[in-house]
């Protein structure tokens, strides 16, 4: 009985959280997606630990196509605003947006990788913090249609959905309570977020 009593507490609870979480998870990675201000991989890692600790069926699985699915349509949306400033004899605040958060050493690099690789860079620019937009304003330069982009940003964003998942799931099985594998998985995120910015200060430092 006692065990009927918990299970039957808990239950609508789990489906009061998916029925509220998946959604807010899908709009701000939509939303970090066009403006990159919000720390979309560290919500994914969160969202992912508590998807560990949850007995729902498909919990994981819901997050990984809720977040990539969410990446891929930010992603989409922002290029095409960007293509259109790009015709545009004025611009526009959104090409903007994606020049003033490309340095022009980083957006050089981006270009040069992206005529060597390709489709490529692109699947490594969502891996790396920080290159998604210098590769992006790179394939905007480089007249990309938006067909082809996306061919190249699909993988790029179940790769990065992957990743922060992957990192979440890490976070939530070394503690028993939800909240603490949080804590962890944003540490964790927050150093893997740090690690490219170090190395190119040292690099600079060394040169």
């Amino acid at each position: 009985m006692n065990w009927l009593a918990v299970t039957a507490t808990t239950l609508p609870t789990q489906s009061t959280q998916q029925a509220l979480g998946y959604p807010s998870l899908f709009l701000l990675v939509l939303f970090g997606a066009l403006v990159p201000v919000v720390p979309t991989g560290a919500l994914v890692s969160s969202a992912a630990v508590v998807a560990f600790h949850q007995t729902a069926p498909f919990s994981l699985a819901l997050v990984f196509v809720t977040a990539s699915l969410a990446a891929f349509l930010g992603d989409a949306t922002l290029y095409w605003l960007g293509r259109r400033g790009m015709k545009s004899k004025n611009g526009s605040r959104w090409l903007e947006a994606i020049r003033s958060r490309a340095p022009e050493d980083r957006l050089e690099q981006s270009q040069e990788k992206l005529a060597e690789h390709g489709v490529a860079v692109l699947v490594l620019s969502r891996l790396v913090p920080a290159g998604r937009i210098p590769v992006m304003l790179a394939c905007l330069m480089a007249e990309w249609p938006l067909r082809r982009f996306s061919r190249g940003n699909l993988p790029a964003c179940l790769a990065w959905a992957v990743t922060y998942q992957v990192i979440g799931i890490l976070g939530g099985s070394l503690f028993p309570e939800p909240w603490e594998g949080v804590v962890a998985a944003i540490a964790l995120t927050v150093v893997v977020s740090a690690v490219p910015g170090v190395v190119r200060r040292l690099r600079g430092a060394s040169r």
